[in-house]
């Protein structure tokens, strides 16, 4: 299957040592176009949901966030801006530049049937047992997996006490590595295994639905993985248990990209945005310690978002991904409430 793709290759740690591959420091004309940009705003009184990109008018940072779409599309498949201004901003006021920022680079898409557009990612101390939970509410480490969007965008308003270290690893080198070590495991990835829509689902429609974990469409490489996801469905009374090569096949891309070869660390610092292409890398955060202070937590905003240069996915990926097509707005979990919400709301979901 390695021979199909032709568009992009994987990376190991080693090949990511040097941070001017994807990290980029703001400059002090661009931390100041967006510091006149949320000025702009809140004089219009704009909120989230009131906010366009002509009443947040940047001028310099477009060009940055194109060459952001570039990396995340052709080269690493990650990158990460350094310096945004956070000291002595109100959290609403952050907000609102994250969201301003979101409309500059993509089309945000709502991240769970509540439709919600704009993420919290702290600790509400939600138990992640049941299957309607979402592991990003709680402190405890992440599995590598991706989310359910094209790009993943997170926003560093604080971090935590200790911990709380965010993993990347490339999924084409994970892909690479299973091709070289079991071949027909890798079979058994580019075939359909049975998903949960973990509640996400319309009423009415069926609780489940079928996906690969690896595909490619016209030479472009994509992975969905959600190890909770595809355990949920096969848990269903009813539902058929996964054979003993599907247990074996998501295991092995566990084991490799938690190798250290297949993987790289980073800790966050306040005002970085991290954004990642889901088709290309798997990420996972290590469990954290908070401060007991509320107002010193760890606190990420996150945004799921589509682009204008995204890749064409195979049909197969259709469940998610209704509109296959390059540079569609695609994914994300439909909100079920008839509108879309930007606030904190406290849920188990």
């Amino acid at each position: 299957m390695k021979s199909v793709i032709q568009h992009q290759q994987g990376w190991t740690s080693e090949d990511v040592q040097d941070q001017s591959l994807w990290l980029h420091q703001l400059t002090d004309a661009e931390v100041a176009d967006v510091r006149q940009a949320l000025q702009a705003a809140k004089a219009a009184g704009m909120s989230c949901a009131t906010l366009t990109k002509a009443s947040f008018p940047l001028r310099v940072v477009p060009a940055l966030l194109a060459q952001v779409r570039d990396q995340l599309e052709h080269r690493l498949g990650f990158y990460v801006l350094r310096g945004l201004p956070v000291e002595g901003y109100a959290k609403d006021d952050l907000r609102l530049m994250y969201w301003g920022l979101g409309l500059h680079m993509g089309v945000a898409v709502s991240q769970s049937k509540n439709g919600d557009l704009l993420g919290d990612v702290k600790d509400f101390s939600v138990e992640v047992d049941k299957a309607v939970n979402r592991g990003y509410r709680t402190r405890r480490s992440l599995s590598f997996h991706t989310d359910t969007a094209d790009v993943v965008a997170l926003f560093v308003l604080a971090t935590a006490k200790a911990g709380g270290l965010s993993k990347i690893a490339s999924s084409l080198a994970v892909h690479d590595e299973i091709a070289r070590r079991r071949p027909d495991l890798l079979k058994i990835l580019y075939e359909p295994f049975n998903w949960s829509w973990m509640g996400q689902e319309a009423p009415g429609e069926a609780p489940d639905y079928p996906q690969p974990v690896f595909s490619v469409h016209e030479g472009y490489f994509s992975s969905r993985f959600i190890p909770p996801h595809i355990r949920a469905a096969a848990q269903r009374p009813g539902n058929p248990p996964l054979t003993a090569q599907q247990l074996e096949a998501t295991a092995l891309i566990e084991e490799v990209a938690s190798d250290p070869r297949f993987h790289f660390e980073m800790m966050f610092q306040p005002g970085d945005v991290q954004f990642l292409n889901n088709h290309v890398t798997y990420h996972s955060r290590t469990e954290f310690e908070d401060y007991p202070e509320l107002e010193r937590r760890r606190h990420l905003l996150r945004m799921w978002l589509s682009v204008e240069n995204s890749r064409p996915l195979s049909p197969l990926m259709g469940a998610i991904y209704r509109d296959q097509s390059p540079g569609a707005i695609r994914g994300g979990f439909p909100s079920r409430v008839g509108g879309h919400i930007f606030e904190t709301v406290v849920t188990t979901d």
